[in-house]
């Protein structure tokens, strides 16, 4: 009898937080979520539009720009363009959404992706003493880890984690 090797509980939520990211159909970037209070799974959820309301892959993305000033370290400033979908909501949103305050009360958010500064500002007020994610979300890291130093949220990022291979072939072939 071979002995399996048990995955530890960041992999483990962090797989099924990958796995539903499967389900959002936006072609820029699927995201997943799962909300977990203690070794208890208590909500997941994905990016995609609201429901009933064609997605971006029936009637493509509603790209807007912003721009921010960026304060460098020499004290400079320099104006950043973003783009984003405003067609979408974010699987941080809607987890918040489709969850209660009280089960957010000092739990964990597992998501396959850094937050942006909007949902960063909202899980500050969610409840969530932790948010642990996967790939970088460049344009907001200074800024939102920042804040979450200043309320004093975890905020970690898994560096050796690797996919479950099913999502990232299901996400592909999204794509293809």
């Amino acid at each position: 009898m071979t002995a399996t090797i048990r995955k530890d509980w960041d992999t483990y939520f962090m797989d099924i937080a990958y796995m539903v990211s499967t389900r959002s159909r936006c072609p820029r970037r699927h995201v997943g979520a799962v909300l977990v209070q203690g070794k208890k799974l208590l909500g997941t959820a994905y990016n995609g539009a609201p429901m009933g309301v064609p997605d971006c892959s029936e009637e493509g993305c509603m790209i807007v720009e912003q721009y921010e000033v960026v304060h460098q370290a020499d004290g400079s400033e320099e104006m950043v363009k973003k783009q984003r979908c405003i067609r979408t909501i974010h699987a941080e949103q809607n987890l918040l959404l489709f969850t209660d305050r009280i089960d957010r009360e000092g739990s964990t958010v597992y998501v396959t992706d850094q937050p942006c500064w909007t949902c960063a500002n909202m899980l500050t007020n969610s409840g969530v003493t932790e948010i642990v994610f996967h790939r970088p979300y460049l344009k907001d890291t200074e800024k939102v880890t920042r804040m979450m130093e200043q309320r004093g949220i975890v905020f970690r990022q898994l560096l050796q984690y690797e996919p479950p291979q099913q999502a990232v072939e299901e996400i592909q072939k999204e794509h293809m």
